[in-house]
């Protein structure tokens, strides 16, 4: 195996993982805002909240950055997998330690499912938000609103959506376990020091990410 194939590969492990722990940062905030409903039965907390995400001029920015990053993500996830099936030789039963993880076995699997979910998801809320105006409005102290609020919550009194995003929620927890720890892997972070706090705080975090999500549907369906 050439140099430089290791170190195209180095690279575009260090491109992906940087990549990861972005999105990880705005599964987190966007948890943040989505939790607002919970707390809000006005909705107002929560539709002034995404009425600001949608329409301040840098987060607008920062938004085609965050779908680049999705997509980047992806791309070099199926290109790393497909080099590696490539580059392992057929009947090779010796396995590394992290491909003894049944999580990071299916890694490329949860993330081809994760990215049909996301389609999914953007077409139900982005793209009525932001291109189809198929968004009632409201009105909090003499300012219209779109009500994305309400929108979620009638998505969330649907039980066969409700299954669906529990289902979707399950396996991006699944991704989650082994994406932060790998993410630290491939940055060089590894030292038997470090490494198991690494590996229980990622787990920590899919948990909390997960539980986070998935607390949402259930408790407005069962509301």
């Amino acid at each position: 195996m050439g140099k430089s194939y290791i170190y195209s590969s180095v690279t575009k492990k260090v491109i992906m993982s940087l990549v990861g722990l972005f999105l990880i940062t705005f599964l987190l905030v966007h948890l943040t805002i989505n939790l607002l409903l919970l707390f809000d039965p006005t909705r107002e907390l929560f539709n002034v909240a995404a009425h600001f995400m949608g329409t301040n001029p840098l987060i607008q920015i920062f938004q085609w950055v965050l779908f680049g990053g999705f997509a980047l993500h992806m791309i070099l996830g199926v290109i790393l997998q497909v080099q590696n099936w490539m580059a392992r030789p057929k009947g090779y039963k010796k396995k590394a330690a992290s491909e003894k993880s049944l999580f990071s076995r299916f890694m490329i699997h949860t993330g081809i499912l994760i990215v049909v979910f996301l389609v999914i998801h953007f077409s139900d809320f982005f793209i009525k938000a932001k291109f189809l105006g198929e968004i009632g409005e409201i009105v909090y102290n003499g300012h219209h609103y779109e009500d994305m609020g309400l929108l979620v919550i009638e998505k969330f009194q649907m039980l066969g959506y409700v299954i669906f995003y529990v289902i979707a929620l399950l396996i991006l927890g699944f991704h989650l376990d082994h994406a932060f720890q790998s993410a630290f892997q491939s940055l060089g972070v590894n030292h038997p020091k470090y490494t198991p706090f690494i590996m229980g705080f990622s787990r920590f975090l899919a948990i909390v990410i997960t539980v986070g999500y998935i607390f949402i549907p259930l408790f407005i369906y069962l509301k």
